[in-house]
């Protein structure tokens, strides 16, 4: 999800969205982090990903928080950060917590630059205390354990076995096995500049992912390594497909099961803006890319565009506006007046753009559609994900639940789920370029120039394949996955 989503997203914004007269209630946002370091190795954020996701959070306060925001949130505090109209929640592992609290900085910046009367207070003594770090404001963050039932819902496809059975199962498929050879001439010129990451038969469509991130973490962040753009679109185009592919399947709904604790996760807390009448206003949910890539599949977004297969960039989010479509200075009585409107942002560079959900046409729902649609896709309580995922460790043991447990269905929708068993469209790299042996001027770039990750802590040793990645890899696919 390059630069052809960039161009659609465009167009989009210019046709879709209408001018807005109406009043924004609550909103929910899910993230995913910034730049990173290699996954292969004990990778961290980036100075450059802190950025993103700060800048990311930064729009958002522009358009729901601050005193001009034209579409600020009713009653949102403009300045300072108010825990009781927040809900933050990342999983408990260090890139997704780093991003809550810098997206946060942007949303809530130091109040000193805000607002000095609010960074200031005033003692019995007639002296004046301030708070440290000119009035840095600490949010709240719910960091959610791997073994509480509230993480399934931002990181449902961790520790899900028949997630993983499911996903596993793509390699046994007649696309898997003949990509996997019509591009082992195209992955072989890459084994030389590989050659102290990875063992040469490991550089093949079978590590997808883990080749496409060394060499485009190589390629943002070490001068001395520059993979041609139509090698490394080519690599992205790979891994893009391999990844999607995991996570969403319309014969194998299990695959997509993150995307639907996802679903479940961002409806509980609208509801809760409901239920608390508007006095909670924004949720913010920080996670991985193989969760949009599911959540992308059961919500029918690959319908809309192909380009929905791509992965995300970095800082790309989500969000859902609850609004009404009159003017009001206090919370609907009725919520057969809430509308909900779907936006989706690639990236720190991409337009916030309006996108039809469910396979409709239209891009807003009335709550109560919006409400059936979700519900029918969504899974809504940690019992029924322990059953879905036919385990009993952890938390689910708690529970009582056998690993073999009937569970309520979520598989279903009121319109059929776009499959992604055809290959998404080659749009910058040709297809019939795919296994073609092309020489590349590589092998200058010599094995020690790979050491562009910023490694920190011991090298793991070379990935067998994408599903056996470090034990605090961000893969996101519940194969082992801990950040994204």
């Amino acid at each position: 999800m390059h630069s052809s989503i960039a161009k659609l997203f465009a167009v989009v914004a210019a046709v879709l969205t209408p001018v807005i007269a109406d009043t924004i209630h609550g909103v929910a946002v899910f993230t995913r982090h910034g730049d990173r370091t290699a996954k292969l190795y004990k990778y961290h954020t980036t100075n450059l990903g802190y950025s993103q996701v700060k800048d990311v959070g930064a729009f958002y306060r522009d358009r729901y928080v601050k005193k001009d925001a034209a579409h600020q949130i009713l009653g949102i505090s403009a300045d300072q950060y108010q825990e009781s109209q927040l809900w933050v929640s990342a999983p408990d592992q260090t890139i997704h917590l780093e991003s809550g609290y810098n997206f946060f900085e942007g949303l809530y910046p130091p109040l000193e630059g805000l607002n000095m009367a609010l960074a200031n207070q005033k003692l019995n003594n007639g002296s004046d205390s301030y708070a440290p770090l000119n009035g840095y404001q600490i949010v709240h963050l719910h960091g959610e354990a791997p073994e509480a039932p509230d993480t399934i819902w931002i990181k449902g496809d961790d520790g899900c076995p028949a997630l993983t059975s499911a996903a596993t199962m793509y390699e046994q498929s007649s696309e898997y096995l003949s990509t996997l050879d019509s591009s082992r001439g195209f992955y072989q010129q890459f084994t030389e500049v590989l050659a102290n990451n990875l063992p040469a038969a490991n550089v093949t469509y079978k590590n997808a992912f883990t080749v496409f991130d060394l060499l485009n973490v190589a390629n943002i962040h070490n001068a001395s390594v520059s993979v041609p753009s139509d090698k490394l679109d080519q690599l992205r185009y790979y891994s893009d497909a391999s990844e999607f592919a995991r996570a969403y399947n319309r014969t194998m709904p299990d695959r997509a099961i993150g995307g639907m604790t996802l679903i479940g996760g961002l409806l509980q807390q609208l509801n809760q803006t409901i239920s608390s009448k508007g006095q909670q206003k924004m949720a913010l949910f920080f996670g991985s890319y193989m969760t949009f890539f599911a959540f992308f599949g059961i919500t029918n977004l690959t319908d809309f565009s192909p380009d929905f297969k791509g992965c995300p960039n970095y800082a790309s989010s989500i969000a859902f506006e609850l609004y009404t479509e009159q003017n009001m200075t206090t919370f609907p009585s009725n919520t057969n007046d809430l509308r909900v409107r779907f936006l989706f942002k690639n990236g720190t560079d991409g337009s916030l753009s309006e996108v039809p959900l469910f396979g409709r046409k239209e891009t807003t729902l009335s709550w109560t559609d919006f409400n059936t649609e979700s519900n029918a896709r969504a899974i809504n309580s940690a019992s029924v994900w322990c059953a879905r995922c036919k385990t009993s460790a952890g938390f689910c043991s708690q529970r009582g639940i056998a690993p073999d447990s009937t569970f309520a269905s979520a598989t279903t929708s009121a319109t059929p789920i776009a499959t992604c068993d055809k290959k998404p469209k080659l749009t910058l790299a040709q297809a019939g370029a795919i296994g073609a042996m092309t020489t590349l001027g590589l092998v200058a770039l010599a094995a020690a120039a790979i050491f562009f990750f910023v490694r920190r802590g011991k090298k793991t040793g070379p990935a067998a394949s994408p599903t056996k990645r470090t034990a605090d890899s961000d893969s996101e696919s519940g194969r082992g996955s801990k950040a994204g």
